[in-house]
């Protein structure tokens, strides 16, 4: 039953142009969540990012990661007996996989966790001998999985369907939420010296899909972050010449080529400039700050 369904997901790329560890990697996720709502993480815990974003909402773009975030602060929060269930999961259909959790930084909120499993394995578990016999017997197929255990507060989250490899639901950030999140990490990620065209190419899935942004979670992002003050406003006007002013110090060339392992069409990035972003960001919709009563999320 494990390799029809792993099979049936297969087909879903039959005419895709994407890479075949692309394929196993979304396979791998989904497979993975499915584990980690089963025991029960969802519970605790919701999904974000950009590969929610693809997974929940069909974002045309592939990404690496699995996103979580707490619902509450908690500095004693275990991640180790989740991953162990979502392994055994991943186990029951075929996917004898590592997993193994990253040492804590005393200077990060976020625990670190990878998955990884042999490539020939996995073509072996899905049924696809033929192909296991052309690859390097050394590569791998690698998941990071992340979770904040100190989030924001002023979210709101919401459950999705999730209809691979079988049907269930994940917990995660109201869209307009996941918006501001998205626009934080833009306007002030840290990447080594580098740009993620990532963080710039949902911005503008978010922008086109007439997704407002919410302004009171990206001012609850900002404040917790330092880079707003507690008893300072946030409005569209401010959020618009903190993005103008962060396009005009971007390496647009560096952030295209971040760009062309996750779309099927790097073509579609041509129009990549400060210009295009520039007029992009001011059709930005945001939404009517909220009136909250509690710390967290607002259900």
């Amino acid at each position: 039953m494990s390799q029809l369904n792993i099979a049936k997901m297969l087909e879903h790329y039959q005419n895709s142009k994407i890479q075949e560890q692309t394929k196993i990697r979304e396979i791998l996720q989904q497979t993975a969540l499915l584990g980690l709502e089963r025991h029960g993480l969802f519970e605790k815990a919701a999904f974000y990012g950009g590969t929610a974003l693809r997974i929940l909402y069909g974002l045309d773009r592939f990404s690496e990661d699995l996103d979580f975030t707490l619902l509450r602060p908690d500095p004693e929060f275990d991640f180790t007996p989740f991953l162990e269930g979502m392994k055994k999961e991943l186990a029951s259909f075929g996917f004898e996989m590592d997993v193994a959790v990253k040492k804590k930084n005393i200077d990060t909120s976020v625990q670190s966790a990878f998955l990884k499993m042999n490539t020939i394995q996995l073509y072996i578990a899905i049924g696809d001998e033929q192909k296991s016999k052309k690859i390097n017997h050394n590569e791998k197929v690698q998941i990071k999985l992340e979770i904040d255990t100190d989030p924001p507060p002023h979210y709101r989250v919401q459950n999705q369907l999730v209809l691979n490899p079988v049907s269930f639901y994940v917990l995660t950030l109201h869209q307009s939420d996941l918006f501001a999140g998205k626009t934080h990490a833009a306007l002030y990620r840290a990447w080594k010296g580098r740009v993620k065209g990532r963080d710039w190419y949902d911005i503008i899935w978010y922008i086109t899909n007439k997704i407002p942004l919410s302004l009171t979670y990206l001012a609850s992002c900002m404040r917790q972050a330092g880079n707003l003050k507690h008893d300072e406003p946030l409005d569209r006007s401010h959020v618009l010449t903190l993005l103008h002013e962060r396009i005009d110090t971007i390496d647009w060339a560096s952030a295209k080529a971040d760009m062309y392992a996750f779309i099927p069409d790097p073509e579609r990035l041509n129009i990549w400039s400060k210009e295009y972003f520039h007029a992009l960001v001011d059709k930005l919709s945001t939404e009517p700050q909220r009136v909250h009563d509690n710390g967290f999320q607002d259900r």
